[in-house]
């Protein structure tokens, strides 16, 4: 089934263990942020509860358009720094860790590619007679990193470290690939003066990249600068992250570097902070007593089945042709029911299907009917994929 792969020793660098493991703590407190979240929102507080996270806050400025909700806030602003601290692991993984091998990258790589394509396609066979959802196809399209490591980490060593590596770099790759579809698709009208000074910011944070420039101070203030010219330029504010994250000198990655030492400050606020607002805030949603629309509509059920089937069969099939046509290489330690389970895994959308749920619909009812598949698509995949991975030979 395999080309064996030769035997050369994992490069698990000791920020990626850091990286993993707290990705593993924030999978867990995003299940309990979940879980509460739901929990108050269809309870007696329900209509407060949700009303809190709608209300706005922020200067008031037709100029500025400082004025959001809490939600986005939190989806706007504080997101940035997540997609920092994925933009950071990325380059991390391209300089000096798996994806800096050309045959152990392709194999996440062209996963993630198929994990990608086959969701969007079973979504747009569900409505493409549906114009008002066709947006929605990129919503079954991610990867929640956090989520998807946290179950790994529960299997402990029935899950080889070379299986963990691949999961992870495939749902970095996979963020990466939802990071492009947002920037491409989901934009707004644009506005070319705003575009023009973040094409400028841009321009200077190259040129420090280039000259190795380590001010931590001149970085955050272009990064906050570029975020706020590109919240006003009609592309997605958060992208600013990812630009940041590749702009710092990334030198040698030992801890004395700017780069290192951004990516290990920012990882506890992340973890603890940042993603459970965004789940408190994201699944504030009250479940309809009629529960039939989850069921039939099509973008419920685009979602759905885009997730738990499209992923995995994307993920596993694009994976072993890779394989067989020599371009790529697995490792022994991985056999097609661990690929499979890792796959299945792959189908916990989470956060990233849920930002990008925000983003593809407008009305507020097709915005929480997709919140609701996507929590529905995730939790199965978690089951299945830890039963196969647990009780699996």
């Amino acid at each position: 089934m395999t080309n064996p792969a030769p035997k050369s020793r994992l490069r698990l660098t000791a920020l990626f263990k850091e990286f993993f493991q707290s990705q593993q703590s924030a999978g867990i407190l995003l299940v309990l942020a979940t879980v509460a979240s739901l929990l108050i929102a269809n309870s007696s507080a329900g209509p407060s509860y949700i009303a809190f996270w709608s209300q706005k806050i922020g200067l008031p400025s037709h100029q500025f358009h400082l004025e959001h909700t809490i939600t986005e806030w939190i989806n706007d602003a504080l997101m940035t720094v997540f997609f920092l601290l994925v933009g950071l692991e990325i380059e991390r993984e391209l300089y000096i860790g798996e994806l800096s091998d050309r045959k152990r990258a392709l194999l996440p790589m062209m996963g993630a590619l198929g994990g990608m394509l086959v969701p969007a396609f079973i979504y747009f066979l569900f409505n493409f007679n549906h114009p008002q959802t066709l947006s929605g196809a990129g919503i079954p399209t991610a990867t929640d990193i956090a989520f998807a490591i946290a179950i790994m980490g529960l299997l402990g060593d029935r899950v080889p470290a070379a299986l963990k590596v691949f999961l992870t770099a495939l749902a970095i790759i996979d963020d990466l690939g939802a990071i492009v579809v947002i920037a491409l698709f989901y934009g707004g009208g644009f506005n070319f003066l705003y575009l023009g000074l973040s094409a400028l910011i841009g321009i200077l944070l190259y040129i420090l990249n280039k000259r190795e420039n380590e001010n931590g101070w001149l970085f955050l203030f272009l990064g906050v600068s570029l975020w706020f010219c590109m919240l006003h330029s009609g592309v997605h504010a958060t992208l600013s992250g990812v630009i940041l994250a590749f702009a710092l000198p990334f030198k040698s990655g030992k801890p004395h570097t700017l780069s290192y030492r951004v990516e290990h400050k920012i990882q506890w606020p992340v973890t603890y902070l940042i993603l459970p607002l965004f789940a408190l805030a994201n699944t504030a949603i009250a479940i309809p007593s009629d529960t039939s629309a989850i069921a039939t509509h099509p973008a419920s059920l685009g979602i759905f089945f885009g997730l738990v089937l499209g992923k995995p069969l994307g993920i596993v099939f694009a994976s072993l042709i890779a394989v067989k046509l020599g371009i790529a290489s697995l490792s022994q330690s991985i056999n097609l029911r661990k690929l499979l389970g890792a796959g299945i895994l792959g189908g916990i959308g989470f956060t990233m299907a849920i930002f990008v749920d925000n983003l593809a619909f407008t009305d507020p009812t097709l915005i929480d009917l997709g919140k609701v598949s996507i929590l529905i698509a995730s939790t199965t995949c978690a089951m299945v994929g830890y039963s196969l991975l647990k009780f699996g030979k």
